[in-house]
């Protein structure tokens, strides 16, 4: 049974930082683009950034530019989310999911204080 497993999330200050990793599990399967979404309650899931298979393409949602970081290492079947100047409209919960497979990880919170 193929999981995605996410790094457990924190909580931290404005202004820190906090990497969030998904480690696949189960099998191994190439060329998917990895997703990263964010959700708080009463609202929708937001894209925050998605990364091809080859990592040559990238996309970061406004809010984040600048600040979040995606990669991937396609060895170790993990994904990370690397957010640095954390700011509490960050606070949320964060998904990761492999596009093509339909993958997606348990979701992690992420709260930042002010």
């Amino acid at each position: 049974q193929v999981q995605v497993v996410e790094s457990v999330g924190d909580l931290v200050q404005t202004g820190g930082s906090l990497r969030l990793s998904c480690t696949v599990s189960g099998r191994t399967f190439d060329d998917y683009t990895i997703n990263w979404f964010r959700q708080t309650p009463g609202n929708q899931r937001e894209g925050v950034s998605c990364i091809s298979w080859s990592g040559r393409s990238i996309y970061y949602a406004d809010s984040v530019k600048g600040r979040f970081t995606i990669s991937r290492d396609n060895d170790k079947s993990t994904w990370y989310l690397q957010m640095n100047n954390l700011k509490p409209e960050d606070t949320a919960t964060y998904y990761c999911m492999a596009w093509e497979y339909d993958l997606w990880g348990q979701g992690t919170q992420v709260t930042v204080s002010s």
